[in-house]
């Protein structure tokens, strides 16, 4: 997906980094075996966490095994496979199938949409699997590409639809705790939504690409705004959290929540600021040369 819902892995343990591993490398291997290679690329963090969080929840039967793979052919990995990580398996394809589909129309990028078409004919039995959930998902994601087209989607609404397209994901099925869950994954893909346009905003500004953020970047404010939206939606996240009924592998999952959502973050902003200190040197040696020319003249 995105590769902002991380693990702070220098605030980790090495034992609770191998479990959350073996979390990563149990979808790794479901994808390989359920969609090939194609699916296997589609791997990502962001799905990983949402597969412990549920995991923790329901404390499923989970199989822990080993195997090797393209990656690591030489060493056995630990993996840890149960139910959930067939469904985020699914998941993680249909929502890279989409946001293939989203690049291409964007950008006209010719690989993401190749890979999107092999992705729809690989999730065919998926999508038939989730037919509501498929609709929903569709419906919403159509939404966000009429607001972009348009050039009138506002930061609140762009990152809404986005947090509802996660609450789709994440709700697997309606119980005591699925009201919990919705609104958790809501607020979490308000985050992930504000962190992307956050992170391209310089970029999208170049190409002329749609980015909510666009007229806010010249504000004195931007980086002091930014930083507060993305609070308030964590906070909210990290609220609707500790309310669920999680025991197993809690401490990886805060360490995820309450520090490694931020590792990027701080990642992108630091090299903003040295940037625009890198400009105002240049700039300020500039001025300099044309006052000492304007001497000699």
């Amino acid at each position: 997906m995105f590769g902002y819902i991380v693990v702070n892995q220098a605030e980790m343990k090495y034992k609770e980094f191998d479990v959350y591993h073996s979390y990563y490398c149990g979808l790794c291997r479901r994808l390989k075996e359920k969609y090939g290679i194609a699916g296997q690329l589609s791997l990502s963090y962001d799905m990983t966490f949402l597969l412990m969080v549920l995991t923790g929840v329901y404390d499923p039967e989970t199989d822990v095994d080993s195997c090797r793979c393209i990656a690591h052919p030489f060493e056995k990995h630990i993996t840890r496979i149960n139910a959930f990580t067939d469904y985020m398996a699914d998941m993680n394809v249909l929502f890279t199938y989409y946001k293939c589909q989203d690049d291409w129309e964007d950008e006209k990028k010719l690989n993401k949409y190749v890979y999107g078409q092999i992705l729809e004919g690989k999730s065919k039995w998926a999508r038939k699997k989730y037919q509501e959930k498929f609709r929903n998902i569709d419906l919403l994601m159509h939404q966000m590409s009429d607001a972009e087209k348009s050039g009138h989607g506002d930061v609140d609404t762009m990152a809404g639809l986005f947090g509802q397209i996660m609450s789709q994901i994440m709700v697997r099925s309606k119980d005591e705790w699925s009201e919990n869950l919705s609104r958790f994954a809501f607020y979490l893909g308000k985050f992930i939504y504000l962190m992307d346009a956050y992170e391209d905003v310089e970029e999208d500004i170049k190409k002329g690409t749609f980015n909510p953020l666009k007229k806010k970047f010249d504000s004195p404010s931007f980086e002091e705004d930014s930083r507060t939206i993305l609070t308030m939606m964590m906070s909210e996240c990290c609220k609707e959290f500790e309310q669920l009924p999680i025991l197993e592998n809690v401490e990886i999952l805060r360490n995820i929540l309450y520090s490694g959502v931020w590792c990027r973050y701080e990642a992108v902003r630091n090299k903003r600021l040295k940037k625009a200190e890198h400009d105002i040197e240049v700039k300020s040696g500039e001025e300099t040369d044309r006052f000492l020319r304007s001497k000699k003249e």
